[in-house]
């Protein structure tokens, strides 16, 4: 047999070093730094227009071909996920059983979830992450993260909320995606370096945005929202505190104004 000069058996050797295997684990995540401008968008047609770098839509309703689009556009693309409370109009409603179905939490047909059943919620969960990376999403935005600050029926502690909220981080993590955490502002001494940024709903309105200081700190960006509180007693604040804010309508359709 030809044995092969030792020039073009480095070169085997280098390429070969950079064929990732199957099993390997996914490259480093994206991670968005404080101040980026995004768009929030759950409800109506969505409108691919607004000249934002991120994108925050909903997992279920849009497509690979919409993400693919956004990132055409040079955007990326968070994917917004209830994993905290089930939705009754959901393809995978059926999946979740009638025990893990606590009180409703405000929303019309929606119940929180008994987040301590995760031999329940872990596969559940992880099909719906898996839903997004699929998709071609960069991130996952887990909502109702809050559940034992909560009536949801079930006697859920601070201990409970922060086994599970990592266990969600995690299933992110594996298959490559950042993830953000969902308000929970009083776990977020413990959490902050288990999630890639924030997502607040008015913090302005109830004087919490300060709670938020250590993902800035941290170099992770905070999404922020308001909806009652006018922009000019909020914004100068969002921007002392270098937080991405904006003033949203509840139904979070197109309509935005940003800080």
């Amino acid at each position: 047999m030809r044995r092969l000069s030792p020039l073009v058996a480095l070169l085997l050797l280098l390429l070969a070093g950079c064929t990732q295997d199957p099993d390997d684990k996914p490259g480093p995540r994206w991670q968005p730094r404080p101040g980026t401008a995004w768009q929030w968008q759950l409800s109506g047609r969505l409108d691919t227009s607004v000249d934002v770098p991120v994108y925050d839509i909903d997992g279920f309703d849009h497509s690979e071909d919409t993400v693919t689009g956004l990132h055409d556009d040079g955007r990326k693309v968070i994917c917004y996920l209830s994993t905290g409370a089930w939705e009754e109009f959901r393809p995978d409603a059926g999946k979740f059983p009638k025990k893990v179905l606590g009180r409703g939490n405000g929303w019309k047909g929606e119940r929180w979830l008994d987040i301590r059943r995760t031999d329940v919620l872990e596969p559940l969960m992880a099909a719906r992450i898996d839903m997004c990376r699929d998709k071609g999403f960069d991130a996952v935005e887990p909502d109702n993260m809050d559940g034992y600050r909560n009536d949801t029926g079930f006697p859920l502690t601070a201990a409970d909320q922060l086994h599970y909220n990592r266990l969600v981080a995690r299933l992110a993590h594996d298959r490559g995606l950042a993830v953000g955490l969902k308000n929970d502002l009083d776990q977020i001494p413990e959490l902050v370096g288990d999630f890639d940024f924030a997502v607040n709903e008015q913090c302005a309105q109830y004087g919490e945005c300060a709670a938020l200081k250590p993902f800035v700190e941290a170099g992770k960006a905070v999404f922020h929202v308001e909806y009652e509180v006018p922009t000019g007693r909020f914004c100068a604040e969002s921007r002392r505190l270098k937080l991405s804010s904006l003033l949203k309508k509840y139904e979070l359709g197109v309509w935005r104004r940003a800080c």
